[in-house]
């Protein structure tokens, strides 16, 4: 799941759904031994800890499953806020005490784990894992694998980026509806923002042209392959030209007067869907269903989708790992070795459009489309998305510093701050992150 399901993804009510084409097939499943004690009237109870919303219940996973492994019950907690998830979570590690079966990790978090904290989980390996490397995209299986080889996780979904929008707004202020035609006016950043500026003139009520700067921010960073570290490791945000960019894209868009002002993930940000406060989200294959969610039932036929700006992308993607701690730790090996075979993955995008890491899910998918998102060609459009987009590279502290750029563009959009007063805000932030 990033940036996150971007990095601080809440759950919210999942409304409407995708029409997939074909018949999904139906998951098999064996049962699996009960070697804990941790049990509840005969059964196995399998703990999953997870931030956002991984889809997995909406789906009806949990309950597919336990008819399929009637000693198996599934109980989940969930965390709003990836970024509390994650502090909670250390916290457990370091203690080894109060961890849950299964554990998600948000792809920004994942070179942590198998770079700094690979003795703290399973390695995977020992109940079979490798049999299943075929099974997943090059990069998510080698971003969960660690130097001497441990396999630390399973990969979820990925998340090829796209742009979502408002067609009713769009008409109201005299711009073409058409998605085609769209992803043509809008195939660079600077053709976005003419549009952006184009709408403003024209904008009906109180709407902005995008939600917030920093999902400007966040989306750009997502096409590029290295952003904060490179290939080596090295630190190299600060002078990275293509982060420089996307900084400078996004203080434009504020000067511009084209954003809404919304601090992403913040109530007013989730009011803002069904209030019809801003007339385009950048949105990776997971923000569709949040934005089902939120703008409600009401919203259904007014939303379309597009391609990205500036070719293609990828914000957020998650896996499940099982820590040393665990109390079941075979029965959850199982239990996220079902989830993430692709049969259950393209049920997952056809409820939530969380986007698969398996390939042969990818292939399931291809035809799908969405009513609620006026029939949009979802499956195309993310398919082409996540087939392009640059394999990125992963650092330690990606979260962390993303987390301290948005703060600082933020501060430009809604303080009126300077943006070389900003931009050392973030510098500051950063290094007192990194300690």
């Amino acid at each position: 799941m990033t940036t996150a399901r971007a990095a601080r993804r809440r759950t919210a009510l999942r409304l409407g759904g995708v029409v997939l084409a074909g018949t999904l097939l139906a998951a098999c499943g064996s049962g699996t031994g009960t070697s804990s004690s941790d049990t509840a009237g005969g059964k196995v109870t399998v703990t999953v800890d997870l931030f956002g919303s991984f889809g997995y219940e909406e789906a009806g996973l949990y309950a597919e499953y336990e008819k399929l492994h009637p000693n198996v019950k599934i109980k989940q907690t969930d965390t709003q806020d990836e970024a509390d998830y994650w502090k909670s979570l250390q916290t457990r590690l370091a203690g080894g005490g109060g961890l849950a079966d299964v554990q998600g990790v948000e792809v920004g978090r994942i070179a942590s784990v198998t770079q700094q904290q690979a003795d703290r989980f399973e390695d995977l390996r020992k109940y079979g894992a490798e049999s299943l490397k075929g099974q997943f995209a090059e990069a998510k299986w080698a971003a969960a694998t660690a130097k001497n080889g441990e396999v630390l996780a399973l990969g979820t979904d990925v998340g090829p980026e796209a742009m979502c929008y408002r067609t009713d707004l769009f008409a109201k202020a005299g711009l073409p509806t058409d998605r085609t035609e769209l992803s043509k006016r809008w195939s660079t950043w600077d053709g976005y923002l003419e549009l952006g500026k184009q709408y403003k003139a024209k904008a009906p009520g109180k709407s902005a042209w995008l939600d917030s700067v920093g999902s400007l921010f966040s989306i750009m960073i997502g096409q590029e392959k290295e952003r904060y570290y490179n290939a080596s490791g090295e630190l190299i945000w600060e002078t990275n030209p293509a982060l420089k960019t996307a900084w400078d894209t996004s203080v434009e868009a504020s000067e511009a007067g084209l954003s809404a002002k919304l601090d992403q993930w913040s109530p007013q940000w989730n009011q803002a869907f069904s209030a019809g406060s801003f007339a385009t989200i950048p949105c990776p294959a997971w923000m569709l269903g949040y934005i089902k969610g939120q703008a409600g039932e009401a919203g259904k036929g007014k939303w379309d989708i597009a391609t990205l700006p500036g070719g293609s992308g990828n914000w957020g993607g998650s896996y499940l790992a099982v820590p040393k701690a665990a109390k079941n730790k075979k029965e959850a090996y199982e239990l996220i070795k079902w989830l993430t075979a692709p049969e259950q993955q393209a049920k997952v995008f056809a409820k939530q459009g969380n986007f698969p890491s398996a390939t042969a899910a990818i292939t399931k998918i291809a035809g799908t489309t969405d009513p609620y998102f006026s029939d949009a060609p979802i499956g195309q459009i993310f398919g082409h998305a996540a087939n392009t987009a640059p394999v990125q590279v992963l650092g330690v502290h990606d979260q962390n510093i993303n987390q301290q750029i948005t703060n600082a563009l933020s501060e430009v959009e809604r303080k009126g701050l300077a943006p070389q007063k900003a931009w050392e805000n973030a510098r500051k932030g950063v290094a007192n992150t990194l300690g």
